[in-house]
């Protein structure tokens, strides 16, 4: 039986996710802190024949995310942790992102992903064997410069994950970096302005499986756009900033 852990599965890439590995025979650990999307995404792993259980967490707390961690994988070891808990960040109205909203993404997108991968990671190379996917973003690749705390954590999964990848390969635990684009989430719909090559969720979901699959490096789609996203980080900053002008955004307004 496969065993799977994944963090931000409430809704977006995570709830896709969930659904997509979905089937008899399979064991998922679903963590978000919404319990109440939660619990609608379990219905439908359920529905679909797999033993799945939940968990109100916030990444954040550490404590609470090793010893999460350490009770499922004691009950059955973890083959695969896909952390993909994130929110966006970024500015309001074009001003500069606050300190608090600064912090406050980077201790969810790159902490707290952490917070759970490493103790994950010490389980699997304890018995030699597991995988870890790490949810970055090609904003890693091309920095927003109205989500900078968002780009810069997305950059460290990056960064983190590859150094993990060669370090902890030849002792059986594989790391893996997805970096999709744009994909229609309710997190990316609380973006207005221009999103290239956008993708469902679902769609996403099948590109990062397949990856994970493969155990590929780096898991970056679309392909056009991560190839420019790519190209755009070794351009001279005056061609860089004029090229991601049109991908600056704003906060939708809440109603």
């Amino acid at each position: 039986m496969l065993r799977i852990l994944i963090t931000g599965a409430s809704s977006g890439i995570g709830a896709a996710l969930a659904r997509h590995y979905a089937q008899t025979g399979a064991s998922l650990i679903l963590i978000a802190r919404n319990a109440e999307r939660l619990e609608r995404v379990a219905g439908d792993c359920r529905a679909k024949g797999a033993v799945v259980e939940v968990a109100r967490l916030d990444t954040r707390d550490r404590a609470a995310a090793i010893a999460l961690v350490h009770r499922v994988d004691a009950a059955q070891p973890l083959d695969l942790v896909i952390a993909n808990a994130a929110v966006n960040g970024g500015n309001q109205r074009g001003e500069v992102e606050t300190e608090e909203t600064a912090f406050e993404t980077a201790d969810i997108n790159y902490t707290g992903s952490l917070n759970v991968v490493l103790p994950s990671l010490t389980l699997m190379l304890q018995r030699g064997r597991g995988q870890i996917a790490l949810m970055s973003s090609l904003a890693a690749y091309a920095p927003l410069q109205d989500a900078p705390a968002y780009s810069g954590a997305k950059a460290a999964l990056v960064a983190h994950g590859l150094a993990l990848r060669q370090k902890v390969g030849p002792r059986g635990v594989k790391v893996n970096v997805v970096a999709p684009g744009y994909v229609k989430t309710p997190m990316g719909g609380e973006l207005k302005g221009w999103r290239p090559l956008e993708m469902s969720a679902d769609e996403a979901a099948v590109h990062i499986a397949k990856g994970i699959a493969k155990d590929r490096d780096v898991i970056a789609f679309p392909f056009v756009l991560a190839a420019l996203a790519r190209t755009v980080l070794l351009l001279p900053e005056g061609i860089r900033r004029a090229s991601l002008y049109a991908f600056r955004f704003q906060r939708r307004e809440r109603r």
